[in-house]
């Protein structure tokens, strides 16, 4: 199985790399390090994570406060969207 992101998910991933990295040299890829063992985890266990409506399910970061909400399908995890949990809209 394996994971793809939708071109909002990855354009939200890609700005929180950057201001990362522009708050202190190596925490945007230390950020992209946690988005990576997020995904595995949710690639190897997909039904592990609650569902948040419908068929979307979110997985919570552990050492950000990020979430990748997700879908499962028959071969592959399709991220939706990523959300800092503490940014208001």
């Amino acid at each position: 199985m394996l994971a793809t992101f939708n071109e909002l998910a990855e354009a939200e991933l890609n700005d929180a790399i950057g201001y990362y990295e522009t708050e202190q040299v190596g925490l945007g890829a230390a950020f992209l390090a946690e988005i990576r063992r997020s995904t595995a985890a949710v690639v190897e266990y997909p039904e592990a994570h609650p569902i948040l409506r419908g068929t979307v399910r979110r997985r919570l970061c552990e050492k950000v406060t990020y979430a990748l909400l997700y879908e499962n399908h028959a071969e592959q995890v399709r991220v939706r969207d990523g959300r800092h949990l503490k940014r208001r809209p």
